[in-house]
């Protein structure tokens, strides 16, 4: 007897909307409501029934959705740190002719404009993400080497052009990233009281440490 082919069902559409752009507003609730609580109160006391409700999401949507806080802490940093590292790029093309220490400043400010938008967006990228798991360390690690890559090209890109001396930098696009996780986290611990950090003086310290490195000695 030959198979009967069944079709699958299909998705049901309500108010003009399919399931798959419900899905999608319901995971960007859910990251809104992360960016909120976690970038306010902290990750480790936020409980997913306050996310969902935060957020108007039921707990089975909620699993569905994202399956863990884990998860939706690194899909809320992975958003974040993609557009920054989008508008980073963008800033190092944009100042492909200027010199080393401009460049440099340059790609920060526009990264940090990203990350430390706010003091709940600099809290979640450089305080909340560390120590969470082994699931969360290791996408930091990934992060950490994409970013190098980023870095050590333009390195490449400045010794061909003389402005930095020719040496072993495998290491120093890792030195650069912690500088800058440490100079944000003081940004995001230290909001609107007198040792207050701005961006301006993170970009600064980061252009000061980096072209001191690269000099031609």
């Amino acid at each position: 007897m030959a198979a009967v082919e069944r079709s699958t069902p299909a998705k049901r559409s309500y108010g003009g909307r399919s399931s798959e752009q419900r899905s999608d507003e319901r995971r960007e609730r859910l990251k809104a409501a992360a960016l909120q609580l976690f970038g306010s109160q902290g990750y480790a006391v936020t409980s997913i029934e306050q996310l969902c409700a935060t957020a108007n999401v039921s707990t089975r949507s909620f699993y569905e959705e994202m399956g863990s806080r884990e998860s939706l802490l690194i899909a809320l940093v992975e958003e974040i740190t993609a557009r920054a590292a989008a508008a980073a790029l963008a800033a190092l093309a944009a100042a492909a002719e200027e010199p080393l220490a401009d460049r440099i400043t340059r790609s920060f400010e526009a990264y940090l404009a990203v990350t430390c938008r706010d003091h709940r967006s600099a809290r979640v990228c450089y305080v909340e993400v560390v120590g969470v798991s082994a699931t969360v360390e290791k996408w930091r690690i990934g992060w950490r080497e994409r970013m190098s890559a980023v870095i050590l090209a333009e390195i490449e890109r400045a010794v061909e052009r003389d402005e930095a001396r020719g040496r072993n930098y495998r290491l120093f696009p890792v030195a650069v990233i912690g500088i800058v996780n440490s100079l944000a986290q003081e940004f995001a611990v230290t909001a609107g009281g007198d040792e207050a950090v701005s961006v301006d003086e993170i970009c600064a310290e980061v252009a000061v440490f980096v072209t001191g490195a690269l000099a031609q000695v």
